[in-house]
């Protein structure tokens, strides 16, 4: 056991930790030099050259006549997918901190390092793309030095009941539900009979094994080491990350301490397109869910989209990541309603509701106050940024916390701000003016209480619920007008006029009207008594009268999309 070494690679994103995985892949001979990014295996991640999954994957290497078993756990690096990089640190005893010599510490670089020493992680410095023209290799190592400090997690007990701990799980459509564990105690024996503490269902190891390129079966797995178990579960709610797998012969007195119970921080609608498709999408949604723990969601229904699902999200990139892993891999055409983040009521009943979904608002005559969340934000950048920077967070109803140099002209800028402004556009407009050199996190920091109105669109005085949204009230005017005058251009033109509208309670704030298609019904009648074309123009105003009586206003997709795009 003392031979087992578990470690993870911890960055920003775009630092290079998939590419150091694969050169160390390649250094221990275990795949052949690939030009290719090998753990990143999803079409999505090759795409946007993002890690979204952890993957684990064994190595072999020999070290003065020693032979030692190296587990890599392969982190993302963004924001958004912040409970995966736990889940790998939960699982290691060390950490490489890949760190880009061009741009330096970052702020996902901090906030990782300090989740890995909170596990007491053994810290291992390496400084990337030293190569580079604009390299600065001495003031980056400054940097790492004032950062770090942390010491050894201490070993577990092979001789001890089992214990090992679920760090993920993956479908197969022919094997069922397979967990990927870490024994933190004990030994696994194929064929054991093994009880999952937290769900307490009890199964038959039929197979387990390591985990290289390929799964690999193996007759028992040892305290330390890191493997999957097959055992023919089939319900996806069986297995949840974070539990502990025991023997039911002598099981484990208590369960080891998992993961932290992921908070989502986006919340959106998604819903089938065809409404037959409501149970493929509940069955797809919890296989997506084995995979990525941290995706939450309940059935909601719509007047506007019948039947589908609130579903809780990490950020707008994670929102987005789902919707297209539900499209690629399950076959699902879904629409998502305009996200929004989870808001506190307090009624005049002296209750507190929590509000995911603008329509579950009360009347505005019983609520007492509301809160909405806030965040802690820090955004490392050059200097040359500060003032775009700072007009930004302002105009987001950011509050200045501090603002320090970190090194040379790097500099931390700390914003106290609501998440409602964040889960939009923040990151896009952050990334577009500083080019690409400010890095952003962020933590919850509670709830405050704030002026906030629920907005409705109506279209043709029916209010569409999927466009519902709460904004703050000194934004709801130039808000709800931007969406009027955007569903203007995106509603197709009917036979009737449609009235769009924006309106606070009973109150209108904007209008906008989509012109009816008109038949030019006076062009055969050349020249003769007026009556004639008013008779013809008058029974024409009848029939669009009664079309707009029994009239429907589809609202298309990219109309839901667009209020993500107002600027």
């Amino acid at each position: 056991m003392k031979n087992i070494r578990n470690f993870c690679i911890i960055a920003h994103i775009d630092h290079g930790k998939s590419t150091l995985a694969d050169r160390l892949l390649e250094f221990t001979k275990t795949i052949e030099v690939t030009e290719n990014q090998v753990l990143d295996d999803m079409d999505l991640e090759r795409e946007r050259g993002i890690t979204i999954k952890s993957h684990a994957i064994q190595m072999d290497y020999e070290l003065e006549g020693e032979k030692y078993v190296l587990n890599l756990i392969d982190t993302p690096g963004h924001v958004d997918f912040s409970y995966e990089v736990s889940r790998s640190i939960a699982t290691c005893e060390g950490a490489l901190l890949v760190v880009d010599a061009t741009q330096g510490v970052q702020a996902q670089t901090i906030s990782n390092l300090y989740m890995a020493i909170d596990h007491d992680l053994e810290i291992v410095p390496v400084i990337n793309k030293c190569d580079m023209d604009n390299a600065m290799p001495e003031e980056v190592e400054d940097e790492i030095i004032d950062l770090l400090g942390c010491k050894r997690e201490e070993k577990g007990d092979p001789e001890a009941p089992l214990q090992a701990l679920i760090f993920d799980s993956v479908f197969n459509p022919f094997r069922g539900i397979i967990a990927y564990f870490k024994v933190v105690n004990g030994t696994i024996h194929s064929g054991d009979r093994v009880r999952f503490v937290n769900t307490k269902k009890e199964y038959t190891a039929d197979e387990i094994g390591i985990l290289k390129m390929e799964m690999k079966p193996r007759k028992e797995i040892g305290c330390g080491n890191v493997g999957y178990i097959v055992s023919g579960i089939k319900t996806a709610t069986e297995v949840k990350v974070g539990d502990t797998i025991t023997t039911v012969g002598n099981p484990c007195n208590n369960a080891i301490a998992g993961f932290e119970e992921v908070k989502p921080m986006v919340f959106a609608g998604i819903y089938p397109i065809a409404t037959e498709d409501f149970e493929n999408l509940r069955s797809s949604l919890e296989k997506l869910q084995l995979n990525d723990a941290s995706l939450s969601f309940t059935p909601e229904s719509s007047v506007a989209l019948g039947f589908g699902f609130r579903c809780g999200f990490l950020g707008l990139l994670h929102m987005e990541i789902v919707q297209e892993r539900l499209d690629r891999e399950f076959d699902m055409d879904v629409i998502t309603t305009v996200p929004n983040v989870s808001y506190q009521v307090f009624t005049k009943h002296k209750e507190v509701l929590e509000v995911h979904n603008p329509s579950d608002m009360p009347d505005p005559t019983e609520i007492e106050h509301v809160e909405e969340p806030y965040i802690r934000s820090s955004i490392i950048t050059s200097a040359t940024y500060i003032g775009p920077i700072m007009t930004l967070c302002l105009g987001k109803r950011g509050e200045l916390v501090k603002q320090e140099f970190v090194a040379g002209n790097r500099v931390e800028i700390i914003f106290d701000m609501p998440l409602g402004e964040i889960v939009i556009d923040f990151y896009d407009k952050l990334k577009s003016i500083s080019r690409g050199y400010a890095s952003f996190d962020y933590h919850q920091s509670g709830f405050r209480k704030s002026n906030l109105v629920k907005l409705d669109i109506l279209l043709n005085g029916e209010p569409v619920d999927a466009l519902s949204t709460l904004t703050h009230a000194d934004n709801a005017v130039s808000f709800g007008r931007r969406m009027c005058e955007k569903l203007k251009e995106l509603l197709p033109r009917q036979q009737f006029d449609i009235a769009i509208q924006a309106a606070i309670g009973a109150k209108i704030i904007a209008r906008e009207t989509v012109k009816q298609v008109r038949k030019d019904v006076t062009a055969k009648c050349y020249g003769g008594d007026i009556s004639r074309k008013r008779k013809l123009l008058e029974k024409q105003k009848r029939g669009k009268k009664r079309m707009k009586q029994i009239g429907n206003v589809q609202v298309p997709q990219k109309a839901f999309l667009a209020v993500l795009k107002l600027d």
